[in-house]
Formats: C-alpha cells, structure tokens, sequence
C-alpha cells in the first residue's frame, strides 16, 4: 500500500510523504482534500478487499483523473511505467486530451486534462 502512494504521489508531482498506518493511506492535495483512499488487501473486513486471490486487479474498475499539469504528469507517468497504455490523444467526447496507464497493482490509470 505504501508502494501504491507514493507512486500515485510521484505521478501527482506531489511531496512524497508516507501512509498514516500501514494497511490505509490518503492521497490529498495541497489543501488538503481527499483525492483517493487506498487500503491493503484483508483490511477493514471490505468484502471486496478481502484477498487478491479473488479478484484481478483492475477488472472493471477504471481509475480517472483530471489535471491541470498533463504535460508535466504525461512525463512523470513516463518514467513511472514501462510503458502507456494509450499515448496522448484527444477524447472527441470531452474535448480534452488524456492517456492511460497501469500502476504497480495492475489498475489501469486514466489521466486527463482540465478543460481550457
């Protein structure tokens, strides 16, 4: 779980800054409010969390965010994954730009731009 902030904090260009416990962490921004919540597997009696050994990472589940940095966050991501899932392109549903990628748990990642 640990591994799983920071690499979002990194992505986020945001100050690494470790979990309050061991089996739960919060990815907050500047002002303080919650981005992302992460638990560990077996943790809080989530019965959708309750082992790894009963789900695939990332099935049906898509994590998307917005950012008014992507330039900067498209060359974090960089050197972040061994490669994008989907290069940069324009959303012609949104109009803005995104990409896509997987974390270190296999969870597929969407990044997108704020719109203009």
């Amino acid at each position: 779980m640990a591994r799983s902030c920071a690499w979002r904090q990194t992505l986020f260009g945001q100050p690494l800054t470790a979990p309050h416990h061991d089996y739960f962490g919060q990815i907050a921004d500047d002002d303080g409010e919650v981005l992302l919540c992460l638990h560990s597997w077996g943790e809080h009696d989530h019965p959708t969390l309750a082992s790894p050994d009963h789900a695939t990472p990332g099935n049906g589940l898509l994590l998307f965010f917005r950012v008014d940095d992507f330039n900067e966050t498209l060359a974090r991501a960089r050197t972040l994954a061994s490669r994008i899932e989907e290069e940069p392109h324009l959303n012609p549903a949104t109009g803005t730009f995104e990409f896509a990628l997987r974390d270190p748990d296999g969870y597929y990642v969407m990044v997108s731009a704020l719109p203009a």
